[in-house]
């Protein structure tokens, strides 16, 4: 193996590292801001055990917590940190991708799409 080539093994190694620690950073930032203006707005409220509601709607589809985080309320940004931590460890997938598609490792990257495939399929 070539020295170019080793460095560019490293190079993506270290990307992902960086993407890792710093998409888990990320996420916990907005879970803590979110618990936070959660517990600005509801902090004082008395919990109702005898009615169980379960989740509302908007923070049950991606759409609706996008839609309701960025209004300030404060569950939907929790669940937004939430989904930040989900996509973390796809994006190293898809970086994986990138890495073994300039790498020419055609095993590697048939086996690591098979892992996309099965992630998103049991994301829907």
């Amino acid at each position: 193996m070539d020295t170019k080539h080793q460095t560019n093994d490293k190079d993506v190694e270290k990307i992902m590292g960086n993407l890792l620690r710093y998409g888990v950073i990320f996420s916990a930032l907005i879970v803590i801001i979110g618990a936070v203006f959660y517990l600005l707005q509801h902090g004082n409220e008395q919990p109702h055990y005898v009615t169980f509601l379960g989740e509302p709607k908007h923070i049950t589809n991606i759409k609706g917590i996008f839609l309701t985080a960025f209004n300030g309320r404060g569950r939907s940004i929790i669940q937004l940190g939430l989904l930040f931590l989900i996509a973390t460890p796809i994006a190293r997938i898809i970086l994986s991708i990138v890495g073994y598609v300039l790498e020419r490792d055609y095993l590697y990257i048939i086996i690591t799409l098979i892992v996309f495939g099965v992630i998103l399929f049991s994301l829907m």
